[in-house]
Formats: C-alpha cells, sequence, structure tokens
C-alpha cells in the first residue's frame, strides 16, 4: 500500500483505489463510491479556540490542517483547502496522507480538511460549518485490462464492493446516510 500513484499498465500494482478517475485508456476502471470532503475538529479545540465557527470568515482564528496540496490524489480537497486560503487561516500544517490529517485534528491541533468516510469511526469529532458546500471526491477501483479475468483481481474486487455495500447497510441502520 503507497500513498503514490502507482503506474498500473507497467505493473507497478496489479489493482489502484484512487480518489480521482484514472487516465490511462487502457485500465478497467469502476466507480466504487463517493466520499465528501468535510472539515472537522474536536470539541476540546473548538472550546479552547472561542467556540464553533459560524462563517469561513473565522477560519483567521484557527490553524488548518490538510494534505498537502500538490499530492496527485487529492484534487478536490486541493481546491477545498485553495478556497479556504483565501479566508487567511491564522496557521497551516499540511502532512502527506489523511491519517496525518486526522491525528492532527484528534490532537487538538486544529481544524481539519477529511474525507467523511475517515472519520466514521471517530464519533466525537464535530463537522465544522456543515451548511457549506462540500467537495464530493470520486473513488475508483483500477486494473490493467489484462487483469479482467485475474482470479485474484476478480477476489480483491468483489472483497471492496462487499466491503462498501456492508458500509453504507451499517451507516443506513444507523442513520447516517
Amino acid at each position: 500500500l503507497e500513498e503514490r500513484v502507482l503506474d498500473l499498465p507497467m505493473r507497478e500494482a496489479d489493482v489502484a483505489i484512487r480518489m480521482k478517475e484514472p487516465s490511462q485508456a487502457d485500465l478497467i476502471r469502476k466507480r466504487l463510491m463517493t466520499v465528501q470532503m468535510k472539515l472537522y475538529a474536536t470539541q476540546e479545540y473548538l472550546e479552547s479556540h472561542g467556540g464553533m465557527l459560524n462563517s469561513l470568515e473565522e477560519i483567521k482564528e484557527h490553524r488548518l490542517i490538510s494534505q498537502t496540496p500538490s499530492a496527485p490524489q487529492v484534487g478536490a480537497s486541493a481546491a477545498m483547502v485553495r478556497h479556504l486560503m483565501t479566508f487567511n487561516p491564522g496557521s497551516l500544517l499540511t502532512v502527506n496522507n489523511y491519517f496525518g490529517v486526522l491525528q492532527g485534528v484528534l490532537h487538538n491541533l486544529g481544524i481539519g480538511v477529511l474525507p467523511d468516510y475517515v472519520t466514521q469511526d471517530f464519533p466525537h469529532l464535530v463537522p465544522i460549518l456543515s451548511e457549506i458546500e462540500h467537495a464530493d471526491v470520486p473513488v475508483y477501483l483500477a486494473y490493467p485490462e489484462e487483469l479482467r479475468h485475474s482470479k485474484r483481481v476478480g477476489a480483491f474486487r468483489d472483497f471492496v464492493q462487499d466491503e462498501i455495500i456492508a458500509q453504507r447497510k451499517q451507516l443506513k441502520m444507523m442513520g447516517k446516510l
């Protein structure tokens, strides 16, 4: 598992899950789901920094935590961060993956830009300005055309799809979908 974009036609990997549509023509691609990029913080962070934000203009009083905007996988996230930067956040902490952003938020370092699926196991995280338009990010499974009939790839594809369906059912039962 890696954060960098691997070249599937050159067989650097058999399968990739990407948060943007793959551009290579000789790949089979299957759209798995859509995630939303949202702002999150802990209640402790908010309490120690004046409470809940009422508008994006208030971001200037906070540290924004995001994935590095130049990372190849985060087009929608980077666009959201660029928009947030126009409101002059007090400071910016960038890391190279969403787990790092999550850790920063969990440790009260600021307000993080995170995909909604990352926060599902942390119900105490507070969505910030949930009324603002969030960036939708399509998630794709991709693999080389030559592996179309691979049982190994088929088993992985089926596993991923089954997990997504099970997760959606669980969220629906919890009233979060």
